[in-house]
């Protein structure tokens, strides 16, 4: 440092010492004090304490841990044990074998043929085992394609999905008499009844280690497969942009969105701070590849094990004239029945098809009409007349709904043009029939319900009647009268109090003469709510909370007055506040300024301020009395908006598939290793270290079905708990409810957010679909009926060993039926 610094240093801690020697003669008085009752003596004999307990216990340890981690390095997927370092070695070193093996596979004595995909040299998935076979006439089957044969679809496609053109020959199991050595490119196993996993002839001198995967084959027949990630029960095309309704409670989708992307982003901060980064090797990186193999290794197994019979079969010879001629005079019921088959698909189906289409595209164009009208704005920033009632809200539901089941149906026959193992359409099956069985449902509900009140209905309407003549007229009037007198002891303004009851009073008297007048038509109303449950229970349910917010308007502009009067006078008192300070607000700048008043301005503030004071407890209680009534109606809107969500979007299907086969709802994968220790064999003791894995589908939890309720709970919750509410109630400031487009989110998710219109769906209904071979053209989307001979149901095999095909063909009208 400079010497001139250091003088300065100097100079600056003697002048202050001196302008603070007060302080620093009470420093050297604690000081002393400390030292007289033994305060530094403990302070030492602690830090001695502590010092010796770190240099014995925390330094030791920390270099054994040190020591440790050298020796045994942790990688990306955590740490491991000592006994497991030899094994980790070998893998990081030496070569890794990896051998997806089906559950489903022969697990006895018999010899076989492996027949899979090689990923790569190590890297081995096994899709069929073929038992009494010999493993040239695989080879030569595979080549020449004759265990491709009768494929519903063309096997290329499911190639494709998989990575591969063709399959391949693995090796064999069980074979007579065991191989002079090892060779990865034709593996032996060996399989016992008493374990599900197979057995890897791999000597340990080869300086391998083999895992041993087992997995379960999805079925595609009943929609099962395996997915990384979980199945979305939602559609994700829905836009960010929410309804405008009060600028202080807009966004919050947008908000919503904004929150999960930064938790994106700090997963993917944390993903970052890991002890050892690796990039991915290319065993990690093929596993989606081998996740489609597993869900395509049912229906190619199942096409292998029907075409193996004809490997190293002799074909027999063909049927002579004769035989033909006999076979086609036993077979003449059949080309009757193939006719009829044809005249009913060709001639009667279409025209039914047509008159269902025509009939689906009128109820579109109705119903498309009716949802221009539900969303139909004064102006852009104008509520829709869906926004402002919920009646209306739940036909713009169910109409967009039955605009969405036919796409729905037509994506979901797309699935049987091709394997169904490569479909996508899994998620949205979920959707469709969930809505289906939740509009049954709803119907069912709904024809209790309304049987109830259309039998009841006088009942029903004397009850509804007095409940609300009892709480919202009768009731309100008392709670007026009783907050005009003393309320609780509370001293209020009598004056004050008179005018603002007799105000209330007469709103209070007027309104129960218009509902005198309405009185003989509410059985009318009510039968009318009871007819309408016979469209399903949300709409009675829609219908009440409209008819709530109907009958308790007079609640709602007592609210809205309470709480402009209570404001104005709160804001009045707090200027008047700034006034005694000698201060005002500057709204230009935002902010507090200091000003000068004069005696008559600080006279005239203090009557002001003292005679708005006084009178601010009366207009309090008059507010808190409309507010909690405000309140109590929002929260039994918001008890029938829930019951609606749970009528038009609860996953019932859902649930019940979770329940019965999780397999459908996939969560993501899991890999359970197995202790085969005890298992191990005595043969095998000199074998190349096994581990035997377990891949296991997680099925879809339930906190991610009900995903879409928790958003919701947290939306409300951010609406009417959050602390800028709470101030609004305090200060007296509108209260908002939230927007239906917020709320009715969630029942939306399961639809798009554009919703085809009436030329697209036409196009898709009437669109021609594929020709089947050696048939007769497809009618509208559907496939006609394959050329095949047909004898009770099912296609006969002739003498030969050959399917006969016969095609049926038509010309001016003309039934030909040519062999």
């Amino acid at each position: 440092m400079h010497s001139f610094s250091i003088v300065t240093l100097g100079i600056f801690i003697a002048g202050y010492t001196t302008a603070r020697w007060d302080l620093v003669t009470r420093l050297y008085e604690l000081a002393i004090f400390a030292w007289d009752h033994g305060v530094v003596t403990r302070a030492a004999k602690g830090f001695v304490i502590l010092s010796i307990f770190f240099f014995l216990f925390v330094l030791p340890i920390e270099r054994i841990a040190a020591q440790e981690t050298y020796l045994h390095p942790r990688t990306a997927g955590g740490g491991i044990s000592a006994p497991e370092k030899h094994y980790v070695d070998m893998v990081m070193n030496n070569g890794l074998m990896r051998i997806f093996w089906p559950s489903d596979a022969p697990t006895g004595p018999g010899p076989g043929v492996i027949v899979g995909w090689r990923n790569s040299e190590l890297d081995v998935f096994v899709v069929a085992v073929l038992q009494d076979v010999e493993l040239r006439s695989v080879e030569n089957g595979l080549r020449m394609g004759t265990l491709y044969r009768h494929s519903p679809h063309p096997i290329s496609h499911i190639f494709e999905r998989c990575g591969h053109t063709s399959l391949q020959v693995l090796g064999s199991v069980n074979p007579p008499s065991p191989p002079e050595r090892f060779n990865p490119a034709l593996l032996v196993t060996y399989t016992d009844a008493s374990s599900r996993f197979p057995r890897l002839y791999c000597p340990h001198d080869n300086n391998m280690t083999v895992q041993v995967i087992l997995f379960d084959r999805p079925h595609p027949t009943r929609m099962q497969y395996l997915s990384l990630s979980p199945i979305s029960l939602a559609l994700g095309d829905k836009p960010e942009k929410t309804g405008k309704w009060d600028p202080a409670f807009e966004g919050i989708e947008a908000e919503e969105a904004e929150e999960r992307k930064s938790k994106k982003k700090l997963v993917e901060k944390l993903r970052l701070h890991t002890v050892v980064m690796h990039p991915p090797t290319q065993k990690e990186l093929s596993l989606p590849k081998i996740i489609d193999q597993v869900n395509c290794s049912f229906e190619i197994n199942a096409v292998i094990q029907k075409n193996v019979g004809l490997i190293g079969t002799r074909l027999r010879r063909a049927l002579s004239v004769s035989e033909r001629v006999v076979e086609s005079a036993n077979d003449l019921w059949d080309y009757v029945l193939l006719g009829l088959w044809y005249v009913g698909t060709v001639w009667v189906y279409p025209v039914i098809a047509k008159l269902f289409v025509l009939g689906l595209i009128a109820h579109r164009v109705a119903g498309e009409m009716i949802l221009r009208v539900l969303d139909w704005r004064i102006s852009p920033d104008a509520a829709a007349l869906k926004d402002v009632s919920a009646t209306a809200q739940q036909v713009d539901i169910r109409l967009q709904q039955f605009c969405y089941w036919p796409i729905q149906y037509l994506t979901l026959r797309e699935r049987k043009g091709n394997w169904e193992s490569i479909t996508n359409s899994h998620p949205e099956y979920i959707r469709f029939y969930n809505s289906l069985w939740l509009v049954a449902n709803d119907v069912i509900i709904g024809i209790a319900l309304g049987s109830y009140i259309i039998e009841n209905s006088v009942f029903v309407a004397s009850q509804v009647d007095k409940i609300f003549n009892t709480w919202s007229i009768e009731g309100l009037r008392r709670m007026i009268s009783w907050l005009m007198k003393w309320p609780g002891g509370l001293k209020l303004n009598t004056e004050l109090a008179a005018f603002l009851g007799d105000l209330f009073l007469w709103v209070i008297d007027h309104w129960a003469g218009c509902m005198a007048t309405l009185r003989p038509f509410l059985p009318g109303i009510i039968h009318f709510i009871g007819f309408s449950s016979f469209a399903g229970a949300t709409m009675p349910i829609s219908l009440f909370s409209d008819l709530v917010s109907l009958l308790t308007l007079h609640i709602y502009s007592f609210y809205i007055a309470s709480a402009r009067i209570f404001n104005w006078q709160l804001t009045i008192i707090i200027s008047l506040f700034h006034l005694f300070r000698g201060k005002k607000r500057n709204v230009l700048r935002n902010r507090i300024d200091s000003c000068d008043y004069d005696l008559d301005q600080l006279l005239l503030g203090t009557i002001l301020f003292t005679l708005l004071f006084f009178l601010l407890p009366t207009v309090f209680v008059f507010y808190l009395t409309f507010a909690s009534a405000r309140m109590a109606i929002i929260s039994l809107k918001a008890t029938l908006d829930t019951m609606l969500a749970c009528l038009n979007h609860f996953p019932l299907f859902a649930l019940m598939l979770r329940i019965k086969d999780s397999q459908r709802l996939p969560g993501g994968i899991r890999f359970d290793l197995q202790d085969t220790r005890s298992a191990r064999l005595p043969e095998q003791s000199h074998s190349a270290p096994t581990s035997s894995i377990i891949l296991k589908s997680i099925p879809l939890p339930l906190r991610a079905m009900f995903n879409e309720y928790f958003e919701l709970g947290n939306r409300l919750r951010k609406h009417y708990l959050s602390p800028s509410v709470f101030l609004c109630l305090i200060t007296g400031r509108f209260v908002p409810p939230i927007h239906r487009k917020n709320l009715y989110s969630l029942q939306y998710s399961m639809l798009p957010a554009r919703r085809a219109g009436i030329v697209e769906l036409w196009t898709k209904l009437t669109e021609q679909g594929p020709r089947p071979e050696g048939g007769a053209p497809a009618m509208n989307g559907y496939g006609g009926m394959a050329g095949k001979k047909i004898s009770n149901g099912l296609p006969r095999r002739g003498h030969g060993g050959h399917a006969k095909n016969w095609s049926v063909r038509g010309k001016d009208g003309f039934l030909g039926i040519q062999p």
